[in-house]
């Protein structure tokens, strides 16, 4: 079963193929995201890896979260559920009456 591992602290000049290195020498990396600005396209410091398997994930938590990379120190730790998120604004839609006393 795989694993989704959390990785931040990322330095911005880090691209996908960056992680897919590090992570693939503990194991079979499946999948890569490096999270980027919507507006710039430029990094925002973390990104989500995902191993094969529990134990290449825990070997990768081992021995990289606090290990010193591209000058900064990273933090990996097992990705925790994405909340649930409220829809839209809330608002009444376009045209609204107000009782008015």
């Amino acid at each position: 079963m795989s694993t989704k591992l959390y990785v931040g602290n990322l330095s911005y000049d880090v691209i996908e193929n960056d992680l897919q290195d590090l992570f693939a020498q503990h194991g079979p990396v499946t999948e890569v995201n490096l999270m980027q600005d919507r507006v710039t396209g430029k990094a925002r410091g973390f990104g989500f890896v995902t191993m094969e398997t529990k134990e290449a994930a825990d070997a990768a938590i081992t021995a990289l979260n606090g290990k010193e990379w591209k000058g900064r120190a990273l933090t990996v730790n097992e990705a925790r559920p994405r909340e649930a998120r409220g829809g839209g604004g809330g608002g009444y839609g376009g045209r609204h009456s107000r009782n008015r006393y």
